[in-house]
């Protein structure tokens, strides 16, 4: 079973009572949610989620806890869209941006750099863009930056070159084939540290789920969404997504730099919102679930 990541702290600094009005951005398979839910007996969540498998799953959980929830199958890029057909403001909104291990275990979905699969990595599986048009057809080029810049891989040019030779032999079809690609082109140095596809494989991942994209928009609509005293909490799993958080909080949180030496702020000029907490997993945690390591969680409140 999927095992949340810092699901106590995020709960926690979620701040809910009773009458709580929750998303969460990434049902997943209901971990979060069904801890929410316990949370608002008398409040209402909503939950995002475009993978159909985990819906069902997640819905068969929670309808034994409570019915006040809706699931709501699409990308949490029409988190504002879909949230303000429904209610105004909301008390507490949640991202956890993991790929869940279900995923990651179930062998035909492509996530994983263990498992032979058809090269996929499709969060939505009714999109056309998959792993495998990108290996396959994107010009060497361009896998070269998307390994640089969204899985900061330091062989990427080696890599994309690995492919590219080998895509003119024979069409690039499954995990295990890539992986092999990746080995071939590496030193040997790298596959000892940490697997050497594993960088490779979250760029192709972000690229097909245009996951960076998505996370801007939706964060920045989140902030919207939160009524007075609400918070947002984040949990990201790599450098790229916590970087992005850490920049729209600072944004929005901060005073103008041409204002900090006023001994009276007016109140105009006053943020909207103000940096809880930025929290990493304990030693325990790490220890007990491995994929845990790279996690942040930060935590933001809307004030005014």
């Amino acid at each position: 079973m999927h095992e949340s990541v810092l699901l106590k702290e995020s709960i926690d600094y979620l701040n809910l009572n009773s009458k709580s009005i929750v998303v969460d951005c990434t049902l997943g398979y209901a971990g979060h949610s069904s801890n929410i839910l316990k949370k608002i007996k008398e409040g209402f969540l909503y939950a995002f989620d475009q993978d159909k498998e985990a819906i069902i799953k997640a819905d068969e959980r929670l309808k034994k806890i409570n019915t006040n929830y809706e699931i709501i199958n699409k990308n949490f890029v029409n988190l504002k869209e879909e949230i303000k057909k429904r209610t105004d403001k909301v008390d507490g909104i949640l991202f956890d941006l993991g790929v869940s291990s279900p995923q990651l275990d179930e062998d035909y979905r492509g996530f994983s750099f263990h498992k032979d699969a058809p090269l996929d990595m499709r969060m939505n599986k009714d999109q056309k863009l998959s792993a495998y048009e990108v290996v396959n057809n994107y010009s060497k080029e361009d896998l070269t930056k998307i390994l640089k810049t969204y899985g900061e891989e330091k062989y990427a040019n080696a890599i994309a070159e690995g492919i590219a030779k080998s895509r003119e032999k024979k069409k690039i079809e499954t995990t295990l084939e890539l992986v092999e690609i990746i080995k071939a082109n590496v030193p040997e140095k790298y596959k000892r540290d940490k697997h050497p596809a594993r960088k490779t494989f979250q760029a192709i991942r972000i690229e097909v789920n245009d996951e960076l994209n998505v996370f801007k928009k939706a964060l920045k609509d989140a902030l919207d969404l939160i009524d007075v005293n609400g918070r947002i909490c984040v949990i990201t799993f790599h450098s790229l997504e916590d970087k992005i958080c850490k920049q729209i909080f600072n944004e929005v949180s901060n005073v103008p730099k041409e204002l900090q030496s006023l001994p009276i702020l007016p109140e105009k000029y006053k943020p909207k919102y103000k940096v809880i907490a930025h929290i990493k997993p304990t030693k325990e945690e790490i220890e007990k679930n491995n994929r845990s390591r790279s996690a942040t969680l930060r935590v933001i409140e809307r004030r005014i």
